[in-house]
């Protein structure tokens, strides 16, 4: 597998995969430039060594063809003000206007292609469509770590197009090194923080660190179903029934695995689903009928922080309340401040999932710990052990 930082890019149509599928606003201009700014340092790196930069991506959910709301020329001026020089935009991804574009293009010149879902053979992984985008470029990288767990034509197909010229972008690159660090390199002791709503979307990845972590934080609606399994009265707050019985073999599987497992003790309750409810705090297991948890309380707060402050590798996937409404907001706030403050004294913090990375963006703290993930879903299933195919296709 090349390396970006040992390969001479001069002279070189370099076709990147990127994940610029941000967020607009009905301006349609770009709300959120975070994806755009991670993959600066790659297009820098090869434009600066003297390659053609060809930039492809999706954005949006077109469903039959293209749709002018989710036409990539939106974003072309904010991906000029960060790289710092003009980039040409192609109304298509393939066929002759994209040829053109390259064959009148020199070395240190950037190409931005158009949405590549306007073509259903990009999400059926079409080899016929991969083949054509193929033909645009001398080596292919992939720098898109968002969509690495679709076998999309342009993430998965394409590689075989490039046998020995293909390789990871410094966003794949950093992303897949930081989950790696933690799953398969910690230094111990190593800290799970899981929240969010269900235990179902987070079985898979709590079976998959069990046998990696000392330590295991539970919070957010998640844990009412753990409550409820060991006997606690919950009111009316979120709980899954029919996995009662797997929030018990999950704890059991714990134990018996050396891992310490954390519940909240208190919570901030409410008697409405609303920020302006009544709220007060009471045991997490003793929650009256009508009344909901919808954060973790001050004791609970105390607890997490001791065990954050003594791991030395933290990874933190899920809020742990509705930390949307300012009142619930508390527990994950505090949460976050003790992993910066953790990290401060050289823990490693990784941080992945949309509403986690959606808290320490509010909150402030996306630069105070080591490393936020760009890929939520693929994040999570490389977490869960699942071969991403976007990954495979480079390293095979």
């Amino acid at each position: 597998m090349l390396s970006i930082d040992t390969v001479d890019f001069s002279g070189q149509k370099v076709l990147i995969r990127v994940d610029f599928n941000v967020p607009l606003n009905d301006q349609l201009q770009v709300t959120d430039d975070s994806r755009i700014r991670a993959a600066i340092p790659t297009i820098k790196k090869v434009a600066e060594g003297g390659g053609i930069v060809t930039l492809m991506s999706h954005l949006g959910r077109p469903k039959n063809g293209p749709e002018d709301k989710f036409s990539l020329k939106h974003i072309v001026s904010t991906i000029e003000k960060l790289l710092g020089k003009p980039v040409k935009f192609v109304s298509d991804c393939i066929g002759n206007s994209a040829k053109e574009a390259l064959d009148s293009a020199k070395g240190g010149d950037v190409i931005l292609l158009e949405n590549l879902r306007f073509y259903k053979e990009e999400e059926k992984g079409d080899e016929q469509f991969a083949a054509s985008l193929a033909s645009l470029g001398d080596i292919y990288m992939n720098d898109a770590f968002g969509t690495a767990h679709r076998e999309h034509a342009s993430t998965a197909v394409i590689a075989k197009f490039f046998p020995e010229k293909k390789m990871f972008g410094y966003v794949m690159q950093t992303e897949i090194e930081a989950i790696d660090k933690v799953l398969h390199h910690p230094e111990k002791p190593l800290l799970a923080i899981m929240g969010g709503a269900k235990v179902s979307s987070k079985i898979s990845i709590i079976e998959n660190v069990l046998g990696k972590v000392d330590h295991l934080i539970l919070g957010g609606g998640m844990t009412f179903t753990f409550v409820k399994a060991l006997g606690g009265e919950i009111g009316s707050s979120l709980v899954e029934e029919d996995k009662l019985d797997l929030a018990l073999e999950l704890l059991e599987k714990a134990k018996n695995m050396g891992v310490t497992v954390h519940l909240p003790v208190d919570a901030v309750i409410a008697d409405k689903f609303e920020n302006d409810a009544n709220t007060k705090i009471v045991a997490t297991n003793q929650i009256p009928e009508t009344w909901m948890g919808l954060d973790i309380g001050p004791e609970t707060i105390k607890n997490f922080a001791k065990v954050i402050h003594e791991s030395k590798t933290i990874l933190w996937n899920g809020p742990m309340g509705v930390f949307e409404m300012s009142s619930f907001e508390n527990g994950t706030k505090a949460v976050g401040n003790s992993i910066a403050e953790a990290t401060a004294n050289g823990s490693y913090s990784l941080v992945g999932g949309g509403d986690s990375v959606a808290a320490v963006n509010q909150f402030g703290l996306a630069d105070k710990v080591s490393y936020v993930s760009t890929g939520g879903g693929a994040m999570l299933e490389y977490m869960e052990g699942i071969e991403l195919p976007g990954v495979k296709a480079i390293r095979s």
